[in-house]
């Protein structure tokens, strides 16, 4: 078959679901990574065909895309922070405005430079990330912070094992450890063989689960069918359960001056800035993302 019909029979299959451009962009992508063409090679070769092979495998993905699986997870992979990395249906699929926290923790890093402490070029610094899922954050700050020492915690056997791939896939050294955050009252106090972590940070981070049960309505089909709920939602009662948690341990393995970076709920920015004032934090900044909501945040031990 016509590998331009079938782009045509592709789209209109998937336009009561997704806009044009949307399912557009769905084929290119399966194109290149399943038959290794690009658009061009397309525009360049308007004669080319797919076998019957290729059309069943095609067919195959096209039901999977009508039942609202996302690509990333059809692909096996996602792209974040101009890297490449591997995505199931175990770890959430990395998403820009998480770009924008890794943004932030390298940039504050370059501005610092002069410190003498901090910066990049300066003395080695030690990061943990907590919930680290696909690993998208610490291993991008891996890659992009040379004197970076990082640490990785998540909850999830399987969300590690995907996470150390990546990070071999990269080649950065991140150290990832097993364990619930919430059951965890000091990091000094775990036994070593354990939890191998040094006892002070100068930067802890985590995108923990902040959507609450009364939010999923907004969640679209595709994000609620497919991403680990544990990743996920948080209770009605208690949505700031992880940020607390969190917040506590970087009382206490924060380095003087380290700096605490979260991202959050867009409805919750006020109640962010209030908790972390009032445990003590200095210089509390709330960023908005791209798309002008309350996203991200950062307090100073």
């Amino acid at each position: 078959m016509n590998i331009k019909n079938y782009r045509t029979h592709f789209i209109q299959q998937l336009s009561a679901i997704y806009d044009i451009g949307e399912a557009e962009s769905f084929f290119y992508l399966i194109l290149e990574e399943k038959q290794k063409l690009k658009r061009i090679d397309l525009a360049l070769n308007p004669d080319l065909t797919f076998s019957d092979e290729e059309i069943a495998l095609w067919n195959s993905i096209l039901v999977q895309l009508k039942k609202e699986i996302p690509i990333q997870y059809l692909l096996g992979k996602s792209s974040f922070y101009g890297l490449e990395f591997e995505v199931n249906s175990s770890v959430l699929i990395p998403r820009p405005e998480t770009e924008e926290l890794v943004d932030w923790i390298i940039e504050s890093r370059k501005w610092e430079v002069g410190s003498g402490k901090f910066g990049i070029g300066s003395q080695d610094i030690k990061i943990l990330d907590i919930g680290t899922g696909s690993g998208c954050i610490a291993i991008s700050l891996a890659k992009n912070i040379p004197n970076a020492e990082v640490f990785a915690i998540d909850i999830s056997e399987k969300a590690l094992a995907t996470a150390q791939k990546n990070a071999t896939m990269i080649q950065v050294e991140v150290s990832f450890i097993i364990t619930d955050i919430l059951k965890i009252n000091n990091l000094e106090k775990l036994p070593p063989s354990h939890f191998p972590l040094p006892i002070y940070f100068d930067i802890i981070v985590s995108n923990p689960p902040y959507v609450r049960e009364l939010e999923k309505e907004e969640i679209k089909k595709n994000v609620l069918d497919n991403e680990p709920h544990l990743a996920l939602f948080v209770e009605d009662d208690d949505a700031l359960i992880f940020y607390r948690k969190i917040a506590e341990l970087a009382q206490k393995n924060l380095s003087p001056k380290g700096q605490l970076f979260f991202e959050i709920n867009q409805y919750l920015g006020k109640e962010m800035i209030d908790l972390l004032e009032e445990m003590g934090f200095k210089n509390v900044e709330l960023r908005k993302d791209i798309y002008g909501n309350d996203r991200m945040i950062r307090g100073t031990r």
